[in-house]
């Protein structure tokens, strides 16, 4: 069925050029004998097109051509000639390789859809090179939040987002384990390890907050509007958060270990940041950052192999934390 669509699609690509087609170039072009080449056409003028035929006076054949006036009437039709790079094929597969276990099915659903739809209209072998490349990446899908139920929710919510419409939630707090209600000018969504939050604008309380998805446990739009607030940027949020938390930036200085270094040195921690050398092979990274609570969870990770050096405050803060950790064991 998907095949014959898209020949039915490329028929109509070819005589709605200034041109048209011939018979026969139609049948080449969709790799289909004459007689399929006449049904085909058949069936775009039961569709309601209107095909004319004009006579070519340099080859002397009729050509198939959409009715002029027709045409003019439901504007151009082109369809695109799809050519992926080697690059882009992967980054298409990594977002088709999270459809699976992906936080919100809904959003699963689309994915696969749209690539279907790429299949459609794509070259030759794209599917089977998609397909390849699955063998050559793996994703993992552990400590993913689950969004199962949650998919009419975060609908109303793209909705409201796209309609600047303020709505009233229902939100379950983990600090004290009850649901409140409150209104937020829904802004953005973003992932952030597996998990689907969005930034608000919590009218109730005057500032912008982060809130998780999966927590949100009723939507209901007030019927009103809101103005995006105008000096707000959420990659600039993002960017100087060093996870979900945006407080206070501090300036940042953390010495790491000979065998660590190497392992920091991959990855960007900080927009700004800036690596030193030392002599023994290990490193000190500077950085601006915000959020000491998730900054002291990731810190202690690395055990003996980091030491915080400046701020001096939250250098007695590590220590401190280590005390407590000490006494346990």
């Amino acid at each position: 069925m998907t095949a014959n669509l898209v020949k039915l699609l490329k028929t109509i690509d070819l005589i709605s050029s200034r041109r048209g087609a011939t018979v026969d170039h139609i049948a080449e072009e969709l790799e289909v004998s004459k007689r399929s080449a006449y049904r085909l056409l058949g069936v775009v003028e039961e569709l309601g097109f209107l095909i004319e035929d004009i006579k070519d006076p340099i080859e002397n054949k009729m050509r198939k051509r959409l009715d002029k006036e027709f045409h003019q009437k439901i504007g151009p039709i082109n369809l695109p000639d799809i050519k992926f790079s080697p690059s882009e094929l992967i980054a298409l597969y990594l977002i088709k390789g999270e459809a699976p276990n992906c936080t919100v099915s809904g959003l699963a659903d689309n994915i696969k859809s749209a690539f279907v739809k790429i299949g459609m209209f794509a070259p030759k072998g794209l599917a089977e090179k998609l397909d390849k490349l699955q063998s050559l990446f793996l994703l993992d899908a552990k400590m993913v939040k689950s969004l199962s139920g949650k998919e009419e929710i975060v609908d109303q919510l793209v909705d409201a987002m796209l309609s600047n419409q303020t709505c009233y939630i229902a939100y379950h707090s983990f600090h004290d384990d009850m649901d409140k209600s409150f209104k937020i000018d829904p802004l953005h969504f973003f992932e952030h390890q597996g998990g689907l939050y969005l930034f608000v604008n919590t009218t109730s309380f005057g500032d912008i907050r982060i809130l998780a998805a999966e927590r949100i446990n009723h939507v209901k739009p007030t019927g009103e509007t809101f103005i995006y607030p105008e000096n707000f940027s959420p990659e600039a949020k993002l960017k100087h958060a060093f996870g979900l938390i945006y407080d206070d930036p501090i300036d940042l200085e953390i010495w790491f270990s000979a065998d660590q270094a190497r392992y920091i040195k991959e990855r960007i921690w900080a927009m700004d940041q800036l690596i030193v050398d030392q002599k023994d092979g290990s490193i000190v990274l500077k950085m601006q950052t915000s959020g000491k609570r998730e900054l002291k969870r990731w810190l202690l990770g690395y055990g003996a192999e980091a030491k915080v050096l400046h701020p001096e405050d939250f250098h007695r803060e590590i220590k401190k934390e280590i005390s407590k950790m000490n006494k346990l064991y």
